[in-house]
């Protein structure tokens, strides 16, 4: 399947599920636009990382047509209410806009050099970033906006699965609840996991939906890190960095590692 028919394709379904839309296509940096009818609010899908996505489950097809179908379900003109929502923080790469369509900023914080916090209300099935006006809608400043995201962030659950590879662990958590990468900002999380660590401990988001922490004993282990988060990066719909993250004293360190080693035999432990 090309670019072209994965076009063709996610409109055709999305029509079964709605007709309030409109698409256009930049041919260019092939990006499929969708946008509602009623406001010309949308959202843009990178169908060159999509259709190698699909290439392997083209069921995938399927998720992307739920998730415009919900993002655009969640951009009626309506009003947000904290009764029948939550706050959270969420991870965005640092060269991610800092202004929405209509210019108005959105609520952020310092992270690190490659990330930036930004701040959303959960609809369950989707989330709109926080900017200013919204924030103000909501009745909260920021400091309280920052307090209410981080006790809701405390409460996500965390779970993972682990594969042991020469001597190396590497954890995966992987909720697709849209938080995976959040719960970087779990420092009892990460501070828990360093101290049972015996090696250097790594962090990686690569995207939105997986967090990687890893038990580093070995040059070997940095090698696979490396070419863990390169294809995790090029794999995700809203990627962050490929850099990896070194964790000590509370604190992360970017680490730039250059993977030459391949076909690294693998023992999964879950």
């Amino acid at each position: 399947m090309n670019i072209f028919q994965l076009k063709n394709r996610i409109i055709e379904k999305l029509n079964e599920k709605r007709n309030d839309f409109q698409t256009s296509f930049d041919r260019e940096e092939e990006m499929l636009r969708v946008e509602r009818n009623d406001n010309g609010k949308g959202l843009d899908i990178a169908l060159s990382k999509a259709v190698d996505k699909v290439k392997k489950d083209e069921n995938f097809i399927e998720e992307v047509v739920y998730y415009i179908d919900e993002t655009l379900e969640r951009m009626k003109e309506e009003e947000i209410s904290l009764d029948a929502s939550a706050v959270y923080p969420v991870i965005r790469s640092s060269s991610f806009h800092r202004k929405n369509k209509k210019g108005d900023a959105f609520v952020t914080d310092d992270h690190t050099n490659e990330t930036r916090i930004y701040y959303a209300v959960d609809f369950k099935n989707s989330y709109r970033l926080i900017d200013e006006p919204l924030l103000k809608t909501l009745g909260l400043d920021k400091e309280a906006l920052r307090k209410l995201a981080d006790e809701n962030m405390k409460r996500l659950p965390v779970s993972y699965k682990k594969e042991s590879i020469q001597e190396n662990d590497f954890y995966f958590i992987n909720h697709n609840d849209g938080y995976d990468a959040t719960r970087i900002l779990n420092t009892q999380l990460l501070d828990e996991m360093h101290d049972g660590f015996d090696g250097e401990m790594m962090v990686g988001l690569p995207h939105q939906d997986v967090l990687i922490i890893a038990n580093v004993r070995n040059s070997v282990g940095y090698d696979i890190m490396a070419q863990m988060m390169m294809q995790y990066f090029a794999e995700g719909l809203t990627p962050i960095t490929s850099l990896s993250f070194s964790y000590r004293e509370k604190k992360l360190e970017p680490v730039f590692i250059l993977g030459k080693q391949k076909n690294h035999k693998r023992g999964r432990d879950e």
